[in-house]
């Protein structure tokens, strides 16, 4: 199976169903399909090798990607915040491509060897006036999508996702026509996000309308939710916390019913109040990564309620998981060695199933000769299944030979009532090697010292573990999808 069939089959089944946009004006899932062969048409008279889309979220993100998939043509949407000389550098490597631009990156990208540019409207305007040639065959083996990572700390890698991978994952999380006529999905993370990906994709075999919001505010989320009648969406921690305060100032969102959040860590403080402002909503954990083409691990709506209304907790601290992972796929917890380890014990994250790709531009495969996926990421299962994410092993602190958790003391920190976000990373120490030091924001009526803080962790961790140094910040540096910028914080702190 490829992309460009659960476009057709939703063309087939519900085709006058609104799919992107709003309501009474959106695209029906019929036009989309007759632009997206525009589209493939197009592609294939500019000889495109690639289809780069470098532009926030508009209907031209959809279009493009079920007509590169169509064309047999990768699908390469290119992170637009990158500065000028990294963002040309990665178009380089995409390059030969069409390129579709948003107006505000035109000049940025211009003189490119390779790149055949085009501006969004005369895309969508080209799209619907070519006429569609006679659909192809793409091989499931195929590349569909290509996303670069951040590349925060160095060059960015590429991460090749084939149809097999991505129409596997959304097949067996989702079933075809399972949305009513009503649902629809805000999304507001940016198309060069795995999760901007598999949300188009699931949301149209399912048949779910889709609203972009092209740059998110809690404002202008809370508003397109409440005017869209948003029944479902997707958010990272830093959104919530914002959509929140913003529902506490201006009101409730009475259409919506399911809320997915990942993408980092959510404090336990955080969703609980989720749960007691919103209590008609269904909230979901989702762990998973882009070289597994999204969501590895789900704590559903009934996990959280069990373990919000339980006075056990064991229960409560279930929270704090990403939940259990999914049917399709297996997840062991290693050692350094390769060896499995059980309930409880700390260890890096594998993975095993059909959507895993684990597979890079240039780089090949990294998977296993049978088919094990190294997350890079560190966690732990619990007796009954529930997968607890440590972070990334890259930064553990190694204090004096001992590994330290970042997040088991951000979680003590943040239990304290006076803080509203923290983060802890290691820094260089002669003595030890590194130590853990700490960013705290304090929350709007929050009072306590740094010493203070370091008795409250003192008294829950062991010594080991208390921050050598705190700095009260005003934010913490986040990326535009709510990962923490934990080297840019750690050069803070290391001054």
């Amino acid at each position: 199976m490829n992309l460009a069939m659960l476009l057709e089959m939703a063309a087939d089944g519900f085709g006058d169903r609104v799919a992107v946009g709003d309501r009474s004006t959106g695209l029906t899932y019929r036009e989309l399909l007759d632009l997206a062969r525009g589209a493939a048409a197009l592609f294939e008279k500019h000889r495109a090798e690639r289809v780069v889309v470098v532009d926030q979220n508009s209907d031209a993100v959809p279009i493009a990607l079920f007509g590169a998939a169509l064309a047999g043509t990768p699908f390469v949407p290119v992170n637009y915040r990158l500065a000028d000389d990294r963002l040309r550098d990665v178009l380089a490597r995409a390059a030969p491509a069409v390129a579709i631009v948003g107006p505000d990156a035109i000049e940025r990208v211009r003189g490119i060897a390779g790149l055949d540019v085009m501006a969004r409207d005369d895309f969508l305007e080209a799209a619907a006036k070519e006429s569609p040639g006679e659909p192809g065959f793409t091989d499931p083996d195929d590349v569909a999508v290509m996303l670069f990572t951040s590349g925060t700390t160095g060059e960015p890698k590429a991460a090749v996702l084939r149809h097999r991978h991505l129409t596997s994952y959304v097949i067996s999380t989702v079933e075809f026509m399972g949305a009513g006529p009503d649902e629809a999905a805000l999304v507001s993370v940016p198309p060069y996000h795995i999760a901007g990906i598999s949300a188009v994709l699931s949301s149209v075999y399912t048949g779910r309308r889709i609203v972009y919001l092209s740059q998110f505010t809690a404002d202008e989320w809370s508003s397109a939710a409440r005017d869209q009648a948003i029944t479902h969406a997707m958010v990272v921690p830093t959104m919530l916390t914002r959509i929140l305060d913003a529902v506490d100032a201006g009101g409730d969102l009475p259409a919506l019913r399911h809320l997915s959040y990942g993408g980092g860590r959510m404090p336990v403080a955080v969703i609980e109040r989720a749960l007691t402002r919103l209590p008609g909503v269904g909230f979901v954990n989702a762990y998973g990564l882009t070289e597994t083409s999204s969501t590895i691990a789900v704590l559903t709506p009934d996990d959280h309620a069990a373990a919000f209304g339980s006075g056990d907790p064991a229960a409560r601290a279930r929270l704090g998981s990403v939940g259990r992972p999914l049917p399709v796929l297996e997840v062991e917890i290693r050692d350094e060695s390769g060896g499995a380890l059980g309930a409880g014990e700390h260890g890096e994250i594998w993975v095993r199933g059909e959507q895993v790709a684990g597979e890079y531009l240039g780089r090949g495969t990294v998977l296993t000769d049978d088919g094990w996926f190294p997350t890079n990421d560190g966690g732990w299962l619990d007796a009954d299944g529930f997968l607890f994410v440590d972070g990334r092993l890259d930064d553990v602190i190694v204090r004096g030979g001992e590994n330290l958790s970042p997040g088991e003391i951000e979680d003590v920190l943040l239990d304290h009532d006076a803080v509203a976000e923290a983060a802890v990373v290691g820094v260089r120490d002669d003595e030890w090697g590194e130590v853990p030091a700490a960013a705290v924001v304090l929350a709007p009526d929050g009072r306590v010292t740094a010493g203070e803080l370091q008795d409250w962790v003192r008294a829950r961790l062991r010594s080991t573990r208390v921050p050598d140094r705190i700095a009260f910040v005003d934010e913490l540096p986040y990326n535009e999808t709510g990962k923490l910028l934990r080297r840019v914080l750690k050069d803070e702190l290391s001054g």
